[in-house]
């Protein structure tokens, strides 16, 4: 799972609109980052994304252990190097723009660690779930935020985003898991709820220690999200995921 934040306040705005663009995603990263604020709130978002990949790199080569087959466990392998290379790509990002990337990954280890530990997998389908529902809603929030980056970084965001193959092969493997034993589907399904319910809780209390970026986030900084934005913001997450969801054979 990646870090991502929510505020207290939604909103009935269609679930079908699209993020603008906005006058700082005009820039490269040399003119956006002359504002101090707006450079330490992308450090932060950045260190962020790196120990979320990492931490997906570690997770997916330990649920490899609780693989069925060994094609299942080959699968997975592969996941996990992807994960790597992505996480490779923001440390060096991080590197070429002057900062360390351990000490810009440092403040989310213990919220993204004690995340995990909460929600170890009890067998293999918990962890396809795991994987394909945090992610997704993580994923689609970044996604969200890159539309607000400086032309540079918002490449760099996209392109740590893209699909490893996990989200087909999840779906595959749960929905047949489902069909052959329907019972699995509600286990799963509450599953699923708990997931989204430690996932918001864990990444606001991070992103509220984090100044520079909470306050990017709500428009402080260069082209955040006003109140309404944010509201469409998480209708459209919302209406992802109950998509996706479905597409697992699961109730939202």
């Amino acid at each position: 799972m990646r870090f991502m934040t929510t505020p207290d306040n939604t909103s009935d705005a269609p679930a079908d609109a699209s993020p603008e663009v906005t006058a700082v995603a005009a820039q490269d990263w040399a003119r956006a980052s002359a504002d101090p604020q707006y450079r330490a709130a992308v450090v932060d978002l950045l260190g962020a994304l790196a120990y979320g990949e990492l931490a997906a790199f570690e997770r997916l080569a330990e649920d490899a252990k609780l693989a069925p087959t060994l094609a299942d466990k080959a699968e997975l392998a592969k996941m996990a190097s992807a994960e790597f290379h992505h996480y490779e790509k923001l440390k060096d990002r991080l590197t070429e723009i002057g900062e360390e990337p351990t000490l810009a990954m440092e403040p989310f280890v213990a919220a993204l660690d004690g995340f995990h530990k909460q929600t170890a997998p009890s067998d293999w389908l918990e962890g396809l779930v795991k994987a394909y529902v945090g992610d997704s809603i993580a994923s689609d929030f970044y996604r969200e935020v890159a539309a607000r980056l400086d032309a540079d970084t918002r490449e760099l965001v996209l392109a740590v985003l893209d699909d490893t193959g996990h989200a087909g092969f999840a779906v595959e493997k749960v929905r047949a898991a489902i069909d052959a034993e329907p019972r699995v589907g509600g286990r799963l399904a509450l599953w699923a709820r708990r997931l989204m319910g430690e996932a918001l809780s864990q990444s606001q209390r991070v992103v509220a220690d984090r100044d520079a970026l909470s306050t990017m986030l709500v428009g402080g900084v260069a082209d955040g999200f006003d109140l309404a934005e944010v509201g469409r913001m998480f209708s459209r997450i919302t209406e992802a995921h109950t998509k996706r969801m479905a597409a697992l054979g699961l109730a939202a």
